[in-house]
C-alpha cells in the first residue's frame, strides 16, 4: 500500500497526504477526513524511515526532562508523546536531573542520535547556550522567557500562581504565612518566591525570612524544611508551598508534630498534581496543566520543523480551594 494509492482514494495530491501525516498541512476538515477515511480503508502504515531518508530527516525528536519519574514531568512527557506520534515523529526521553553538566552531556547524545529537533522541559541551561543550540536545530524550551530563531520559550506565569496561592490565604485572614521554596537557583522558584513575597507587600504585610525555608522541589526536602521551621519555633498558621510534592512532605512533618490541616495550619500547594484532589484532607492549589505544557511544547516543535514561526502560550493560573485551607483559628 502506497502513499500514492492514498491520495488517488481520498482524491488530494500525495504532497497533500505526505504533510497531512507530517502535521504540516494547512488543510481544510474536509481533506483530512477523506485522508484519515482512505488510510483506515486501505490499511496504509506510513514508513517513518522512507520519510526520514526522503526529507533528511530522523523523524525524531529528543527530549530533555529533569525526571521521568517526576508526577509532574510525567504527565507533561504523555502529552508530548500525543501530540507527536499522530505527526509520525517519535520521542527520545532523557534526565537532566537539574543537573547543567549532565543536561549537556544529554543534549550531546540526543544530537548524536541525529534527532530533528529538541524540546527541554525547565532545567538549567543557561540561555547563551539555548541560543546556541537553536542554531543547528530547532529547539523548545519551557520555564523562559526567551527570544531568539529557530527557538520557541514557553513560560508559566509562576509569579501569578504564586501571588494568588498567598492573597488566598490572606483572605482566610491569616498574618504568619511560611513559604517552602524550591531551589532558588532556578527561575520558577524565584518567581514563586517573588509572587509570594509580593502578595503580602499587597496587604500591608511583612516579608520575614524566617518563614521562609527551601525544600528543594521534593517529598522530603518539604518535610525536612517544615521540621526547620517548627524546631526553630517559627509561628505560623498557613503554609503556601512552591509545589505539592513538599505540600505532601510538609503535611507528614505537621502531621507529626501533632498539627491538624487545616484547624493548626492552612496548607496550600503549588502544580495540581493528581494525587493533590486525594490527599487527606484534599490539598488547595494553584493548577498548571502539566499536560497541556507537554502538548503545547510538541505542538511547538512540530511549527518550527514546518518552517512556521510559533505563536503559543501556556494557560494562566486557576487557584483549586479544596479543604486543606481554612479560616486563620490560632497562632502557633
Amino acid at each position: 500500500m502506497t502513499l500514492g494509492m492514498v491520495a488517488e482514494a481520498s482524491g488530494v495530491s500525495p504532497s497533500t497526504v505526505s504533510r497531512i501525516l507530517n502535521g504540516t498541512a494547512i488543510v481544510s476538515p474536509e481533506k483530512r477526513a477523506a485522508v484519515d477515511r482512505a488510510i483506515a480503508e486501505l490499511g496504509f502504515v506510513p514508513n517513518p524511515i522512507a520519510r526520514g531518508l526522503a526529507g533528511g530527516r530522523t523523524m525524531s525528536v529528543g527530549v530533555v526532562t529533569q525526571s521521568i519519574d517526576s508526577p509532574f514531568y510525567g504527565v507533561a512527557l504523555r502529552g508530548i508523546e500525543e501530540t507527536l506520534e499522530p505527526a509520525g515523529y517519535s520521542a527520545l526521553f532523557v534526565s537532566g536531573h537539574w543537573d547543567e553538566a549532565v543536561e549537556k552531556r544529554c543534549i550531546d547524545t540526543l544530537r548524536s542520535r541525529r534527532v530533528d529537533g529538541m524540546i527541554i522541559l525547565n532545567g538549567r541551561l543557561g540561555d547563551a547556550a539555548l541560543k546556541a543550540l537553536a542554531k543547528a536545530l530547532p529547539v523548545v524550551v519551557t520555564g523562559r522567557s526567551l527570544k531568539a530563531p529557530g527557538l520557541c520559550a514557553l513560560d508559566f506565569n509562576n509569579v501569578e500562581g504564586a501571588r494568588l496561592a498567598t492573597q488566598h490565604l490572606i483572605d482566610l485572614g491569616h498574618r504568619d504565612i511560611a513559604h517552602l521554596s524550591g531551589d532558588l537557583a532556578h527561575p520558577d522558584a524565584r518567581d514563586r518566591l517573588a509572587g509570594y513575597r509580593a502578595a503580602l507587600e499587597a496587604a500591608g504585610l511583612p516579608f520575614r525570612e524566617a518563614l521562609v525555608e527551601s525544600g528543594g522541589y521534593f517529598e522530603d526536602g518539604g518535610r525536612d524544611a517544615t521540621q526547620r521551621l517548627l524546631d526553630r519555633g517559627a509561628r505560623f498558621t498557613a503554609l503556601f508551598a512552591a509545589n505539592d510534592q513538599m505540600a505532601f512532605g510538609a503535611s507528614v512533618a505537621l502531621h507529626k508534630q501533632g498539627l491538624r490541616v487545616p484547624q493548626d495550619v492552612s496548607l496550600v500547594g503549588f502544580d495540581d498534581l493528581a494525587l493533590a484532589a486525594h490527599m487527606a484532607p484534599p490539598l488547595s492549589t494553584v493548577h498548571q496543566a502539566s499536560l497541556e505544557l507537554g502538548r503545547t511544547a510538541a505542538q511547538g516543535m512540530l511549527n518550527l520543523l514546518a518552517g512556521d514561526k510559533p505563536a503559543l502560550s501556556l494557560p494562566e493560573p486557576r487557584l483549586i480551594v479544596r479543604d486543606s485551607s481554612g479560616p486563620a483559628a490560632r497562632r502557633r
